[in-house]
């Protein structure tokens, strides 16, 4: 059995298709296709559906990718082990974010980076807490910033990065209190908020349920840069996490706002996989993200006058 062998394997569950698994592999079709069959004539079970076109991994096919997902992701991380021992970490480190964390990022990566200049870095921002899970299973993530309580208690190490607040952003002419504005009131005010299928979303529509509450946002968005954008014409206002105020600011006209009544926090942390070694990478990352103090640095927003 050969690393290529599974690493086809692993493509073709991927892309789910033989041309587009041997493009993706650097080869032929016909070399992944005959590397496919001598592997599955080693391990004496069939392991691709075939018919006229790819229809699938069989039930023993499924088995044997996930085999070959921690394989493959054990010689990667013995690699970087070895790599690290040598001359200092090298390769790739591939982390996932929530879109609400992406703020917090370089807060880690610059330190990272300074520490381990030999590595690059992949951040994927645009992933939901259940993807960034599902690829980190899957041996495609080395580490994922994202909402804890979304994070199962087995199979998965954290460390714990700061507590999310909410803040309304709007005009500073709109009617809201300067001190603090509760979430019931918030509900009543024309507000762009993001999409009901982002973690985000459903972090305030628990809130807002919590108080008997249920907002009707005129605007909903994926994007916190589109909220942002529909905040400055001040027209609306949005609830965004602090942490973007963090790194955006406050557009002229605009005005930060606590909200409270109650006040509610959402604990953000790193993720990566609990198995033994794991990746170096994800190590390297957890050791700057317990000596990276990103509560401080957020808790800072609200006492620049920047900010207010």
């Amino acid at each position: 059995m050969l690393f290529r062998q599974l690493e086809y394997l692993v493509a073709l569950s991927r892309e789910r298709h033989f041309a587009r698994a041997a493009q993706a592999c650097f080869v032929s079709q016909p070399a992944l296709s005959e590397a496919l069959r001598k592997l599955e004539k080693e391990l004496d079970v069939p392991l691709v559906r075939r018919g006229r076109k790819y229809e699938g991994l069989t039930p023993e096919g499924e088995r044997i990718v996930l085999w070959a997902r921690r394989i493959l992701a054990d010689r990667d991380a013995l690699k970087h082990e070895v790599g690290a021992l040598r001359t200092g970490l090298s390769g790739q480190l591939r982390i996932g974010v929530v879109p609400t964390a992406a703020p917090v990022v370089p807060l880690l990566t610059e330190q990272f980076c300074a520490e381990h200049p030999l590595v690059t870095v992949q951040v994927a921002s645009d992933l939901q807490s259940g993807d960034i899970l599902a690829r980190l299973r899957n041996f495609e993530l080395d580490a994922g910033i994202t909402y804890l309580d979304t994070v199962p208690e087995s199979g998965f190490r954290v460390v714990p990065l700061y507590r999310e607040r909410y803040v309304l952003l709007a005009a500073a002419d709109m009617p809201v209190p300067v001190d603090g504005v509760s979430w019931s009131e918030a509900s009543r005010l024309p507000l762009c908020l993001l999409g009901p299928e982002m973690q985000g979303r459903r972090v305030l529509d628990a809130v807002f349920a919590e108080v008997g509450v249920q907002p009707e946002p005129e605007v909903e968005t994926d994007s916190l840069a589109s909220l942002y954008a529909h905040v400055r014409t001040g027209r609306w206002a949005g609830i965004v996490p602090r942490a973007w105020v963090h790194v955006l600011g406050l557009p002229p006209g605009l005005r930060m706002t606590p909200l409270i009544e109650p006040v509610r926090t959402a604990r953000v942390g790193l993720v990566a996989t609990a198995g033994e070694p794991g990746s170096v990478m994800a190590r390297a990352l957890a050791d700057i993200a317990r000596h990276t103090d990103a509560e401080a640095v957020l808790d800072r927003v609200g006492e620049d006058p920047e900010h207010r």
